[in-house]
């Protein structure tokens, strides 16, 4: 069965805590996860509602292989309504809590309503309170995370939390678990504070014993594991090099996202790529990367922990800082680094533990900060707005700056927390916002990777990399090489993509691990945890299914077909180097195809017969 058939909603303004059972005809239609729990809010709430009003609902769900055996079973999402963009948001996070909240016997957590006053969740297996929080308010998640384990003096439990940007109102403000794991993109975390909940505490010790067949489900994950183990990516470069792997690869091929996407290569890329992190500093002789780390049944293990130079940027005054914390990933190197013009791998980290340690999504803020370096160096924004602070590419310590101003709220951290597309809006230049549906760009840069370009446009959480890795094909060859700068049969890539993930998201695995397998690799450990056929062509369905309910969404809330398109910059002004020189994204030659292949109209709307194939709700 693999599903705890659990549910326990949590009604903040009443202050109650009710178990009920699990929704399992809509399980069968949609796994977990981000499926299922997305279900359940296309149900409970108005796609038009403020995404920071009370009628906005937050969940927390993990997968039926979440918990289990299964390599990479510990990812749990948070599925809402989102503030930046207004599309349903889903971010998805690795670590340890969402084992331990199917381990406690739950297969989700609906928040509804907002307490009068700042409050926590603890829970104990089948016990689950709202304590009050009001001492935590105010505080980063690394502090909140320790005075709730000193609180509870247990080690083993998991913590969930929000941090001062997101009780200040930051638009992509991420909850951060494990200190340095999170559910980072589309503002689930401003959610979250927005319904005076600062954290959520787990632990659980009852283990996920409901497997169908668990014989054949070690098997299955057993041989699924060999597959990681040997595949060359999962097996040997993630491990090595985490996702920083990408960083000279992406800039090579021409397709690195550099100042605010004006440009398509980084010159600095190698001072801030994954073979620099091993690299002895000339200031302490000690490298920035300590160690790799794994979420929970995790054989990759792509995580970064990393250290930087104490007397860097004077961090000898915040000690928390230079110690042993998450690492750069690739996004976030990118996002802060090449996107921002800053080749300091030192204030890089130190930036980005300002993200973990204070929930903001570093992507969204990184390509934030990049719009309002550009928008300074065309003399918008000036030395006045930013307390005499030289907002230009390349200042590292204007980034560093700008992380403080956005952790705290103050400031010009007020203007930053507003994003990329609400910040050039109020400066009177929207068009050097990088966005789509308001969400910021990952590292990937559409005219020189043409499925990506389609994949940011037609993401129904706004731009994001997550929801179609097309990089996998286009660059890597996995499952299959197909030619980047091409055009002719992304549309169909990018649909089996997006369907593909969504089944992977929702059955609880991290999409890294798609890599190496296949559905063929995921269907059968699926089939054997839980009741039923799951066949790959039946997680395809699935798959589909979610997308058509998640596009049946945002339509009601007013996202259309409109919205399905790149900034400017990137359909009219042709890439300046590398392999793509010349090129522009040629959005309008794939969208067509993949609307028919969706079942949609030609301007994006779902079909009655979609709508009835898919039996979605009216």
């Amino acid at each position: 069965m693999a599903w705890t058939r659990q549910v326990l909603r949590v009604n903040l303004s009443e202050g109650s805590c009710i178990p009920e059972p699990l929704n399992m005809d809509w399980a069968n239609q949609y796994l977990g996860q981000r499926g299922l729990a997305t279900r359940y809010l296309v149900e409970e709430i108005d796609p038009q509602c403020d995404a920071l009003g009370p009628d906005n609902k937050l969940i927390m769900a993990t997968g039926p292989l979440t918990g289990t055996m299964a390599s990479t079973g510990g990812r749990y999402s948070v599925i809402t309504k989102s503030p930046l963009t207004g599309t349903v948001a889903c971010s998805n996070s690795g670590g340890f809590f969402g084992a331990e909240l199917k381990n406690a016997g739950w297969d989700m957590i609906i928040f509804e309503g907002k307490a009068a006053e700042p409050m926590y969740l603890h829970i104990e297996n089948d016990s689950a309170k709202l304590v009050p929080a009001s001492d935590l308010w105010g505080k980063s998640c690394w502090e909140t995370d320790e005075m709730l384990h000193a609180r509870h003096q247990d080690p083993q439990m998991r913590v969930a939390v929000v941090g001062r940007s997101a009780e200040q109102g930051c638009l992509y403000s991420a909850v951060i678990n494990d200190l340095h794991r999170a559910a980072g993109r589309s503002g689930v975390g401003t959610v979250m504070a927005s319904k005076n909940l600062k954290a959520v505490t787990v632990r659980g010790t009852l283990g996920v014993g409901n497997i169908q067949d668990p014989a054949r489900f070690m098997s299955a994950v057993n041989a699924g594991k060999k597959v990681l183990a040997e595949n060359p990516v999962t097996g040997e470069g993630l491990p090595a090099l985490g996702t920083q792997v990408l960083m000279n690869v992406i800039n090579e091929v021409g397709a690195m996202p550099t100042r605010n996407m004006r440009e398509s290569q980084f010159e600095g890329a190698s001072k801030i790529s994954g073979e620099a992190m091993l690299e002895p500093r000339e200031s302490d002789g000690k490298a920035n990367l300590t160690r790799n780390g794994g979420c929970f049944a995790c054989t990759i293990a792509c995580g970064r922990i990393s250290t930087i130079d104490r007397e860097h940027f004077s961090v000898k005054e915040k000690p928390q800082y230079w110690g042993n914390s998450g690492g750069l990933e690739y996004e976030a190197a990118w996002a802060l680094g090449s996107d921002t013009g800053v080749d300091d791998l030192d204030a890089l980290t130190y930036a980005n533990f300002l993200c973990n340690e204070d929930g903001m999504d570093p992507i969204s803020f990184g390509a934030t900060v990049a719009a309002a370096m550009e928008l300074f160096e065309e003399g918008v924004i000036t030395t006045q707005h930013t307390d005499g602070v030289e907002l230009k590419f390349g200042n590292a310590q204007a980034l560093c700056w700008a992380a403080e101003q956005v952790a705290t709220g103050t400031g010009f951290g007020a203007d930053l927390h507003l994003g990329s597309r609400r910040l050039c809006e109020k400066y009177g230049r929207p068009e050097l916002s990088m966005t789509v549906k308001g969400q910021e760009f990952p590292a990937y840069d559409p005219r020189g990777i043409q499925g990506m370009g389609l994949t940011y446009a037609t993401s129904n959480r706004g731009a994001c990399h997550l929801r179609s890795y097309t990089v996998s094909s286009e660059i890597l060859g996995v499952p299959e090489k197909t030619d980047p700068l091409q055009t002719e049969g992304k549309a169909g890539l990018v649909k089996a993509f997006q369907d593909a993930t969504a089944a992977v998201d929702s059955a609880g695995l991290c999409v890294f691990t798609t890599f190496a397998w296949t559905l063929d690799d995921i269907a059968p450990q699926i089939d054997a945890a839980c009741d039923g056929d799951w066949s790959p062509e039946r997680l395809v369905e699935v798959g589909e299914r979610i997308w058509q309910l998640e596009r049946d969404f945002n339509m009601k809330a007013g996202i259309t077909g409109a919205d399905d398109t790149l900034p400017q910059r990137l359909l009219k002004d042709a890439a300046k180097s590398g392999p793509a020189k010349g090129k522009v994204c040629e959005l309008g030659d794939m969208l067509p195809e993949y609307y028919q292949l969706r079942g949609w109209t030609a301007d994006g709307q779902l079909t009655a017969e979609t709508r009835s194939k898919f039996g979605l709700p009216s």
